[in-house]
Protein backbone atom coordinates (compact mmCIF):
# COMPACT_ATOMS: atom_id res chain seq x y z
CA UNK A 1 0.00 0.00 0.00
CA UNK A 2 1.23 3.62 -0.62
CA UNK A 3 1.36 6.08 1.60
CA UNK A 4 2.43 10.01 1.77
CA UNK A 5 5.54 10.70 2.47
CA UNK A 6 4.64 14.03 3.55
CA UNK A 7 4.23 13.57 6.91
CA UNK A 8 6.59 10.74 7.64
CA UNK A 9 9.36 12.24 8.94
CA UNK A 10 6.55 14.29 11.48
CA UNK A 11 7.11 13.08 15.53
CA UNK A 12 4.54 11.83 17.60
CA UNK A 13 2.51 14.26 18.38
CA UNK A 14 3.59 15.86 22.56
CA UNK A 15 1.17 14.29 24.66
CA UNK A 16 1.36 10.56 22.97
CA UNK A 17 4.76 11.03 23.07
CA UNK A 18 4.59 12.38 26.53
CA UNK A 19 2.75 8.96 27.55
CA UNK A 20 5.02 6.92 26.29
CA UNK A 21 7.75 8.72 28.43
CA UNK A 22 6.04 8.23 31.81
CA UNK A 23 2.92 6.00 31.78
CA UNK A 24 5.01 2.95 32.78
CA UNK A 25 6.10 4.68 35.76
CA UNK A 26 4.77 4.78 38.81
CA UNK A 27 4.48 8.43 39.95
CA UNK A 28 6.12 9.05 43.33
CA UNK A 29 2.94 11.08 45.03
CA UNK A 30 -0.80 12.64 44.70
CA UNK A 31 -0.76 12.85 40.61
CA UNK A 32 -0.70 16.95 39.49
CA UNK A 33 -1.66 16.98 35.77
CA UNK A 34 0.35 20.70 34.82
CA UNK A 35 1.47 19.40 31.13
CA UNK A 36 -1.50 20.56 28.89
CA UNK A 37 -2.48 23.98 28.41
CA UNK A 38 -6.28 23.33 29.13
CA UNK A 39 -8.29 26.19 31.36
CA UNK A 40 -9.91 25.19 34.68
CA UNK A 41 -11.13 28.28 36.23
CA UNK A 42 -15.05 28.53 35.63
CA UNK A 43 -16.25 29.66 33.03
CA UNK A 44 -19.26 32.32 32.41
CA UNK A 45 -22.53 30.77 34.31
CA UNK A 46 -24.73 31.85 31.71
CA UNK A 47 -23.17 29.95 28.66
CA UNK A 48 -24.93 27.38 29.22
CA UNK A 49 -27.94 28.96 29.78
CA UNK A 50 -27.74 30.60 25.97
CA UNK A 51 -26.88 27.33 24.16
CA UNK A 52 -30.06 26.16 26.12
CA UNK A 53 -31.94 28.75 24.70
CA UNK A 54 -31.18 28.56 20.96
CA UNK A 55 -30.93 24.79 21.48
CA UNK A 56 -33.69 24.63 18.58
CA UNK A 57 -31.11 25.95 16.07
CA UNK A 58 -29.06 22.06 16.48
CA UNK A 59 -31.27 21.40 13.78
CA UNK A 60 -29.99 23.85 11.33
CA UNK A 61 -27.04 23.78 9.33
CA UNK A 62 -25.18 26.57 10.66
CA UNK A 63 -23.76 29.47 8.64
CA UNK A 64 -20.34 28.56 7.05
CA UNK A 65 -19.01 31.76 7.86
CA UNK A 66 -20.51 32.32 10.90
CA UNK A 67 -23.64 34.38 12.00
CA UNK A 68 -24.02 37.86 11.17
CA UNK A 69 -24.23 38.68 14.74
CA UNK A 70 -21.44 37.00 15.54
CA UNK A 71 -19.61 38.29 12.73
CA UNK A 72 -20.64 41.55 14.43
CA UNK A 73 -19.53 41.09 17.89
CA UNK A 74 -16.27 39.93 16.98
CA UNK A 75 -15.42 42.74 14.82
CA UNK A 76 -16.83 45.21 17.78
CA UNK A 77 -14.52 43.54 20.11
CA UNK A 78 -11.36 43.69 17.76
CA UNK A 79 -12.35 47.69 17.40
CA UNK A 80 -12.92 47.78 21.29
CA UNK A 81 -9.56 46.02 21.84
CA UNK A 82 -7.44 47.03 19.44
CA UNK A 83 -9.19 50.68 17.88
CA UNK A 84 -9.62 48.91 14.23
CA UNK A 85 -12.51 48.37 12.80
CA UNK A 86 -12.96 45.55 10.15
CA UNK A 87 -15.88 44.90 8.00
CA UNK A 88 -17.57 42.18 10.11
CA UNK A 89 -19.14 40.49 6.74
CA UNK A 90 -15.85 40.48 4.72
CA UNK A 91 -13.39 40.59 7.29
CA UNK A 92 -14.48 38.52 9.87
CA UNK A 93 -14.52 34.36 9.98
CA UNK A 94 -15.62 32.15 12.97
CA UNK A 95 -13.66 29.14 13.39
CA UNK A 96 -13.97 25.92 14.58
CA UNK A 97 -11.20 26.69 17.09
CA UNK A 98 -8.14 28.45 15.92
CA UNK A 99 -6.11 24.92 15.20
CA UNK A 100 -8.37 24.76 12.16
CA UNK A 101 -8.20 28.83 10.91
CA UNK A 102 -4.57 28.73 11.54
CA UNK A 103 -4.20 25.52 9.34
CA UNK A 104 -6.34 26.00 6.38
CA UNK A 105 -5.49 29.77 6.11
CA UNK A 106 -1.99 28.19 5.23
CA UNK A 107 -3.78 25.63 2.50
CA UNK A 108 -5.54 28.86 1.05
CA UNK A 109 -3.21 31.54 0.63
CA UNK A 110 0.16 30.03 0.49
CA UNK A 111 1.55 29.39 -3.19
CA UNK A 112 3.21 26.68 -4.57
CA UNK A 113 5.96 28.78 -5.28
CA UNK A 114 7.41 31.83 -4.49
CA UNK A 115 9.66 33.86 -6.59
CA UNK A 116 10.36 30.30 -8.54
CA UNK A 117 11.55 28.64 -5.49
CA UNK A 118 10.16 26.13 -2.75
CA UNK A 119 8.10 28.48 -0.66
CA UNK A 120 9.51 29.05 3.05
CA UNK A 121 7.05 29.16 5.95
CA UNK A 122 8.55 30.44 9.14
CA UNK A 123 8.19 29.41 12.56
CA UNK A 124 9.07 29.75 16.10
CA UNK A 125 11.25 27.09 17.98
CA UNK A 126 9.60 26.32 19.85
CA UNK A 127 6.06 26.38 18.52
CA UNK A 128 2.44 25.32 18.30
CA UNK A 129 2.80 21.87 16.31
CA UNK A 130 0.02 22.80 13.63
CA UNK A 131 2.78 25.35 12.31
CA UNK A 132 4.83 23.10 10.84
CA UNK A 133 1.72 20.42 9.79
CA UNK A 134 0.34 23.05 7.97
CA UNK A 135 3.79 24.04 6.11
CA UNK A 136 4.22 20.24 5.25
CA UNK A 137 0.22 20.18 3.96
CA UNK A 138 0.84 22.54 1.42
CA UNK A 139 4.43 21.51 0.14
CA UNK A 140 6.34 24.52 1.92
CA UNK A 141 9.47 24.00 3.81
CA UNK A 142 9.08 24.88 7.45
CA UNK A 143 12.26 26.85 8.82
CA UNK A 144 12.09 26.96 12.82
CA UNK A 145 13.64 30.11 13.76
CA UNK A 146 15.30 29.26 17.38
CA UNK A 147 13.19 31.47 20.13
CA UNK A 148 15.16 31.85 22.60
CA UNK A 149 16.74 33.92 26.06
CA UNK A 150 19.33 35.35 23.56
CA UNK A 151 16.57 36.86 21.09
CA UNK A 152 13.88 37.40 23.66
CA UNK A 153 12.02 34.02 23.09
CA UNK A 154 10.34 35.48 20.14
CA UNK A 155 11.73 34.33 16.37
CA UNK A 156 14.61 36.69 15.31
CA UNK A 157 13.60 37.21 11.64
CA UNK A 158 15.80 39.43 10.43
CA UNK A 159 19.08 36.90 11.30
CA UNK A 160 17.43 35.04 7.91
CA UNK A 161 19.53 36.02 4.62
CA UNK A 162 18.12 37.63 2.03
CA UNK A 163 18.19 34.72 -0.34
CA UNK A 164 15.72 32.84 2.58
CA UNK A 165 13.66 35.87 2.91
CA UNK A 166 12.90 36.35 -0.97
CA UNK A 167 11.28 32.70 -0.63
CA UNK A 168 9.31 33.49 2.76
CA UNK A 169 5.53 33.02 1.88
CA UNK A 170 4.34 32.86 5.47
CA UNK A 171 5.69 33.42 8.99
CA UNK A 172 3.65 31.96 11.90
CA UNK A 173 4.36 34.41 15.15
CA UNK A 174 2.48 33.45 18.65
CA UNK A 175 2.55 36.65 20.73
CA UNK A 176 1.81 35.95 23.74
CA UNK A 177 4.57 33.03 23.24
CA UNK A 178 3.48 29.71 24.07
CA UNK A 179 5.48 28.45 25.80
CA UNK A 180 7.53 30.98 27.13
CA UNK A 181 5.04 33.71 27.81
CA UNK A 182 6.81 36.25 25.49
CA UNK A 183 5.10 39.31 24.48
CA UNK A 184 6.34 40.97 20.74
CA UNK A 185 5.74 44.76 21.76
CA UNK A 186 5.38 47.20 19.16
CA UNK A 187 9.08 47.35 17.71
CA UNK A 188 8.85 44.09 17.23
CA UNK A 189 5.78 44.04 14.96
CA UNK A 190 6.96 47.00 12.99
CA UNK A 191 10.16 45.37 12.56
CA UNK A 192 8.10 42.15 11.27
CA UNK A 193 5.31 44.27 9.26
CA UNK A 194 8.29 46.20 7.32
CA UNK A 195 10.00 42.65 6.41
CA UNK A 196 7.23 41.29 5.10
CA UNK A 197 6.48 44.57 2.77
CA UNK A 198 10.35 44.05 1.59
CA UNK A 199 10.01 40.67 0.60
CA UNK A 200 6.24 40.28 0.33
CA UNK A 201 4.87 37.56 2.96
CA UNK A 202 2.06 37.08 5.15
CA UNK A 203 2.44 37.14 8.80
CA UNK A 204 -0.05 35.11 10.39
CA UNK A 205 -0.31 36.36 14.25
CA UNK A 206 -1.67 33.52 16.32
CA UNK A 207 -2.62 35.85 19.52
CA UNK A 208 -4.48 33.38 21.45
CA UNK A 209 -3.44 34.17 24.83
CA UNK A 210 -3.90 37.96 24.47
CA UNK A 211 -6.18 38.33 27.57
CA UNK A 212 -4.06 36.84 29.69
CA UNK A 213 -1.50 39.41 30.44
CA UNK A 214 0.03 40.45 33.81
CA UNK A 215 0.53 44.67 33.44
CA UNK A 216 -0.64 46.07 29.98
CA UNK A 217 -2.40 44.31 26.90
CA UNK A 218 -0.19 43.42 24.43
CA UNK A 219 -0.28 45.43 21.14
CA UNK A 220 -2.11 43.11 18.25
CA UNK A 221 -0.50 42.56 14.74
CA UNK A 222 -3.60 44.25 13.06
CA UNK A 223 -3.34 47.33 15.52
CA UNK A 224 0.29 47.91 14.38
CA UNK A 225 -0.31 47.07 10.58
CA UNK A 226 -3.27 49.67 10.86
CA UNK A 227 -1.22 52.59 12.37
CA UNK A 228 1.95 51.82 10.19
CA UNK A 229 -0.49 52.18 7.10
CA UNK A 230 -0.47 48.67 5.80
CA UNK A 231 -2.89 47.29 3.91
CA UNK A 232 -4.55 44.57 6.12
CA UNK A 233 -3.89 42.04 3.64
CA UNK A 234 -0.58 41.58 5.01
CA UNK A 235 -1.49 40.39 8.47
CA UNK A 236 -4.19 37.72 9.60
CA UNK A 237 -4.68 37.69 13.05
CA UNK A 238 -6.14 34.41 14.80
CA UNK A 239 -8.04 34.48 18.79
CA UNK A 240 -10.35 32.12 20.16
CA UNK A 241 -12.21 32.02 23.65
CA UNK A 242 -10.71 28.87 24.71
CA UNK A 243 -8.06 31.00 26.89
CA UNK A 244 -9.54 34.14 27.46
CA UNK A 245 -12.83 32.39 27.92
CA UNK A 246 -12.00 29.46 29.47
CA UNK A 247 -13.99 27.51 26.99
CA UNK A 248 -11.76 25.21 25.53
CA UNK A 249 -14.97 23.35 24.91
CA UNK A 250 -16.76 25.63 22.46
CA UNK A 251 -13.98 25.62 19.91
CA UNK A 252 -15.31 29.20 19.13
CA UNK A 253 -11.88 31.27 17.85
CA UNK A 254 -11.61 33.59 14.57
CA UNK A 255 -9.44 34.83 11.77
CA UNK A 256 -9.46 38.50 11.10
CA UNK A 257 -7.31 39.96 8.00
CA UNK A 258 -8.25 41.73 4.49
CA UNK A 259 -11.44 40.91 2.34
CA UNK A 260 -8.99 39.41 -0.56
CA UNK A 261 -7.41 36.78 1.97
CA UNK A 262 -11.19 36.09 3.69
CA UNK A 263 -12.59 35.65 0.70
CA UNK A 264 -10.06 32.71 -0.05
CA UNK A 265 -9.82 31.74 3.45
CA UNK A 266 -13.76 31.52 3.16
CA UNK A 267 -13.63 29.41 -0.29
CA UNK A 268 -11.94 26.84 1.38
CA UNK A 269 -14.20 26.77 4.12
CA UNK A 270 -17.17 25.87 2.00
CA UNK A 271 -15.74 22.69 1.00
CA UNK A 272 -13.51 21.46 3.60
CA UNK A 273 -14.81 23.21 6.78
CA UNK A 274 -16.89 22.34 9.63
CA UNK A 275 -18.40 25.13 11.15
CA UNK A 276 -19.25 25.76 14.89
CA UNK A 277 -23.06 24.41 15.57
CA UNK A 278 -25.14 27.49 15.97
CA UNK A 279 -26.57 27.21 19.63
CA UNK A 280 -22.78 27.49 20.26
CA UNK A 281 -22.42 30.54 17.76
CA UNK A 282 -24.99 32.05 19.71
CA UNK A 283 -23.22 31.55 23.31
CA UNK A 284 -20.05 33.28 21.70
CA UNK A 285 -21.97 36.41 21.06
CA UNK A 286 -22.22 37.20 24.14
CA UNK A 287 -19.14 35.92 25.52
CA UNK A 288 -17.07 37.83 22.82
CA UNK A 289 -19.36 41.12 24.17
CA UNK A 290 -18.49 40.35 28.19
CA UNK A 291 -15.19 41.68 29.90
CA UNK A 292 -16.02 41.30 33.74
CA UNK A 293 -15.04 37.24 33.22
CA UNK A 294 -11.96 38.03 31.57
CA UNK A 295 -10.84 40.33 34.10
CA UNK A 296 -11.24 37.71 36.53
CA UNK A 297 -9.59 35.25 35.03
CA UNK A 298 -6.44 37.34 34.19
CA UNK A 299 -6.64 38.43 38.07
CA UNK A 300 -6.67 34.53 39.02
CA UNK A 301 -3.66 34.03 36.74
CA UNK A 302 -1.82 37.21 38.06
CA UNK A 303 -2.29 35.35 41.57
CA UNK A 304 -0.69 32.09 40.41
CA UNK A 305 2.37 33.76 38.81
CA UNK A 306 2.99 36.03 41.71
CA UNK A 307 3.23 32.71 43.99
CA UNK A 308 5.70 31.15 41.09
CA UNK A 309 7.60 34.47 41.22
CA UNK A 310 8.02 34.08 44.99
CA UNK A 311 8.45 30.53 44.72
CA UNK A 312 11.67 30.35 42.37
CA UNK A 313 12.94 33.45 43.74
CA UNK A 314 16.25 31.83 44.16
CA UNK A 315 16.83 29.38 41.30
CA UNK A 316 18.94 30.68 38.65
CA UNK A 317 17.98 31.30 35.03
CA UNK A 318 13.44 31.44 36.14
CA UNK A 319 11.62 34.48 34.18
CA UNK A 320 9.03 35.16 35.08
CA UNK A 321 6.56 35.83 32.07
CA UNK A 322 5.09 38.67 30.89
CA UNK A 323 1.93 36.58 30.05
CA UNK A 324 0.16 33.42 29.06
CA UNK A 325 -0.40 30.94 31.93
CA UNK A 326 2.84 28.51 31.25
CA UNK A 327 6.29 28.73 33.42
CA UNK A 328 9.33 28.30 30.87
CA UNK A 329 11.52 26.69 33.19
CA UNK A 330 15.53 25.96 32.52
CA UNK A 331 16.76 22.74 33.44
CA UNK A 332 19.48 20.22 32.61
CA UNK A 333 17.55 18.07 30.36
CA UNK A 334 13.59 18.34 30.15
CA UNK A 335 12.96 14.24 29.48
CA UNK A 336 15.29 13.94 32.77
CA UNK A 337 13.58 16.14 34.72
CA UNK A 338 9.98 15.26 33.76
CA UNK A 339 10.74 11.69 34.42
CA UNK A 340 12.99 12.94 38.16
CA UNK A 341 9.56 15.05 39.03
CA UNK A 342 6.64 12.24 37.92
CA UNK A 343 8.67 9.41 39.78
CA UNK A 344 9.48 10.92 42.87
CA UNK A 345 6.85 13.78 43.39
CA UNK A 346 3.49 12.97 41.02
CA UNK A 347 3.81 16.21 39.11
CA UNK A 348 3.79 16.07 35.60
CA UNK A 349 5.00 18.30 33.31
CA UNK A 350 6.22 18.64 29.58
CA UNK A 351 9.36 17.72 27.97
CA UNK A 352 10.04 21.71 26.17
CA UNK A 353 12.03 19.29 23.36
CA UNK A 354 8.62 18.14 22.50
CA UNK A 355 7.56 21.42 21.70
CA UNK A 356 10.27 22.32 19.27
CA UNK A 357 12.64 20.80 16.53
CA UNK A 358 15.99 20.06 16.03
CA UNK A 359 17.62 22.50 13.92
CA UNK A 360 21.17 23.62 13.07
CA UNK A 361 22.53 20.80 15.40
CA UNK A 362 20.45 22.02 18.46
CA UNK A 363 16.85 22.08 20.05
CA UNK A 364 15.91 25.11 21.56
CA UNK A 365 13.65 23.32 23.92
CA UNK A 366 15.94 20.41 25.70
CA UNK A 367 16.94 22.46 28.35
CA UNK A 368 13.43 23.52 29.72
CA UNK A 369 10.29 21.92 31.02
CA UNK A 370 6.54 23.61 30.56
CA UNK A 371 4.08 23.64 33.18
CA UNK A 372 0.67 25.12 32.81
CA UNK A 373 -0.37 27.02 36.23
CA UNK A 374 -4.34 25.98 34.85
CA UNK A 375 -5.14 23.65 38.30
CA UNK A 376 -6.68 25.84 41.44
CA UNK A 377 -4.29 28.24 43.43
CA UNK A 378 -3.49 26.38 46.22
CA UNK A 379 -2.86 22.94 44.19
CA UNK A 380 -0.49 25.22 41.79
CA UNK A 381 0.96 26.17 45.27
CA UNK A 382 1.79 22.86 46.14
CA UNK A 383 3.00 21.30 43.09
CA UNK A 384 5.80 24.28 42.53
CA UNK A 385 6.95 23.69 45.91
CA UNK A 386 7.59 20.11 45.43
CA UNK A 387 9.09 21.05 41.89
CA UNK A 388 11.52 23.39 42.84
CA UNK A 389 12.62 20.97 45.63
CA UNK A 390 12.74 17.84 43.40
CA UNK A 391 14.26 19.76 40.43
CA UNK A 392 16.43 22.40 42.29
CA UNK A 393 16.90 21.08 45.35
CA UNK A 394 16.11 24.05 47.21
CA UNK A 395 13.66 24.42 50.06
CA UNK A 396 11.95 27.29 51.20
Amino acid sequence: MNFPERFSNLPAYAFPRLRTLLDHLEPGGPVVHMTIGEPKHAFPSWVTDEIVAHADGFKNYPPNDGAPELQEAIAGWISTRYGVEVDAATQVMALNGTREGLYNAAMALCPEEKNGEQPLILTPNPFYQVYAVAAASVGAEARFVPATAESGHLPDFDALSEQDLARVAIAYVCSPANPQGAIADRDYWQRLIQLAEIYDFKIFADECYSEIYRKDPPVGALQVAKEMGVDPERVLIFHSLSKRSNLAGLRSGFVASGPENLRRVKQLRAYSGAPLPLPLQMAAIKVWQDEEHVIENRRLYSEKFDMADEIFADVPGYKSPDAGFFLWLPVSDGEQAAVKLWTETGVRVLPGAYLSRDADGSNPGKGYIRVALVAPADEVAGALVKLRDCIYGQSG
